[in-house]
């Protein structure tokens, strides 16, 4: 049996990509701290919903020593690092927890797999790293030096840790960077959560840049295919195709995983208020600091590694089902 050790596992997508990779026979031990950035019990009832093959492990990344014992113990063929302090707007009010969280968390797992190398360690990253680039898609070889906001600035310096750790050490190293991912089980803090929540309680939505935004939004199942898809695909020496983001100097590679079609916020909220039955009242807004326009994954590298392009799900079929999810868990 296949061992995985999943940071962040109580969380949005290590929740979800710890289920599949159960489904797919793996024994995954997941790592969370349980943090209050939002609702503790909603992750607690995600661990709790992991069942047999899955250890829980409360703590967090970045204490000394923790990721190195926990490696040592279990001997994980795969690592994948999700743990983080997300957010665009609370790393403004809130620098230090992202120093701590993404900074020292990723610095914890890097020593930890210096010390006891997996087969493959995968690094969470985002499409905020790309910052101010207005030509899109987003290719991974673009420069990508003008974050807008501080989470964006400390994922970013996780990529440049983790490339200077892989060509050290030789730990072969995939960061994926993903784009607006939305679903069943997601975040409180996310635009799909607030407006479900305020329609159904009769209240305003904020609709910022006065709706004029763009995301690629993809929807969390198609998201962890591609991750769980990628753990068998390490970097090597040998770029698989001209596209390839590949490192000339250490086994380091960057990959979108995204849906690859840019949506205006206004369908987003059309398919919220479809699956809800119900109109919002949209407070239309200036934009926020720190955040960007648009954002589009080109994900052609990510089709060139696995031989075959992920699921697209529509926004939606995906909004439906968090709206199912959110009625039954709820009772809304």
């Amino acid at each position: 049996m296949k061992r995985a050790l999943v940071t962040g596992s109580a969380g949005f997508i290590g929740y979800h990509l710890s289920h599949l990779l159960l489904q797919r026979g793996w024994h995954v031990t997941g790592v969370d701290n349980l943090s209050d950035y939002y609702d503790p019990e909603l992750k607690r009832r995600r661990h709790a919903r992991l069942g047999d093959g899955f250890t829980a492990v409360i703590g967090d990344v970045a204490t000394p020593g923790l990721m190195t014992d926990l490696l040592a113990q279990h001997r994980p063929d795969a690592v994948i690092h999700l743990a983080a302090q997300a957010g665009v707007r609370h790393s403004i009010d809130a620098p230090r927890d992202y120093v701590e969280a993404n900074l020292l968390g990723t610095y914890e797992v890097l020593e930890a797999a210096r010390a006891h190398p997996p087969a493959h360690l995968l690094i969470a990253s985002t499409s905020s790293v790309y910052g101010a680039n207005a030509d899109m898609p987003y290719r991974e070889t673009v420069k990508a030096d003008t974050q807008m906001s501080f989470y964006a600035a400390t994922k970013k310096a996780g990529e440049a840790m983790a490339h200077s750790y892989a060509h050290l050490y030789g730990v072969p190293t995939t960061l994926f960077r993903f784009f607006t991912v939305y679903g069943p089980w997601g975040r409180p803090d996310m635009a799909l959560f607030k407006f479900v929540r305020a329609i159904l309680n009769g209240q305003p939505i904020d609709v910022y840049n006065h709706g004029r935004m763009r995301r690629d939004f993809t929807y969390v199942g198609d998201l962890v295919q591609g991750i769980a898809d990628l753990i068998g695909r390490p970097p090597g020496t040998d770029p698989v195709s001209e596209r390839d983001s590949l490192s000339p100097v250490a086994p380091h590679r960057i990959v979108n995983i995204g849906n690859g079609e840019t949506v205006e916020l206004g369908r987003f909220i059309e398919a919220i208020e479809g699956a809800l039955g119900t109109k919002a009242t949209r407070n239309l807004m200036d934009m926020q600091p720190g955040d960007v326009p648009a954002t589009w994954a080109d994900c052609g590298l990510l089709t060139d590694l696995l031989g075959h392009a992920l699921p697209r799900t529509p926004v939606e079929e995906g909004v439906r089902a968090f709206v199912d999810w959110y009625r039954d868990e709820y009772r809304s």
